[in-house]
């Protein structure tokens, strides 16, 4: 009983247990279940992804942004920044242990406060390229008439 007690009192000096840490350092410090969409480091060097993203951004305002502190600030940043401020969308910037800065790793997560559990969450699954539409030629419809006096025309 008194091991117990000790290790316990041992536990609480150190802080809280936190439950599932590995899964905690991928997600800038939430967990996998809470995230609606994540951007790489990698995906914020393409500006079309940029414009993706901000292009939805209303469609993040029940959600909290998570930005990776630990990337050099530029303008991809500060335009995220902006766009959550300007229609009030709750931001927080990630620099501890959890923000890591390999090419891979999370730039930006939108999550919930519990879990949603989204099977797919990288930008590119949440929003698919549209592809470009194809105009089929339509056939020049003719009418009653001109099909019973002109049957044997070649144009």
């Amino acid at each position: 009983m008194a091991d117990n007690l000790n290790e316990r009192l041992e536990q609480s000096s150190h802080g809280p247990l936190q439950t599932k840490p590995d899964e905690r350092h991928r997600f800038l410090g939430s967990l996998r279940e809470r995230v609606y969409l994540k951007m790489t480091i990698k995906d914020l060097g393409d500006p079309a992804n940029l414009e993706i993203f901000l292009k939805h951004i209303n469609d993040y305002k029940v959600y909290q942004i998570l930005i990776n502190g630990k990337m050099p600030q530029n303008e991809t940043i500060d335009q995220i920044e902006a766009a959550c401020a300007k229609e009030n969308i709750p931001f927080i910037l990630v620099s501890d242990e959890s923000a890591q800065t390999n090419l891979d790793s999370a730039a930006i997560l939108v999550v919930a406060k519990s879990a949603i559990n989204k099977e797919r969450i990288e930008l590119k699954q949440v929003y698919p390229p549209e592809f470009p539409k194809e105009e089929l030629a339509t056939p020049k419809k003719e009418g009653f008439w001109h099909k019973l006096f002109h049957r044997g025309d070649v144009e």
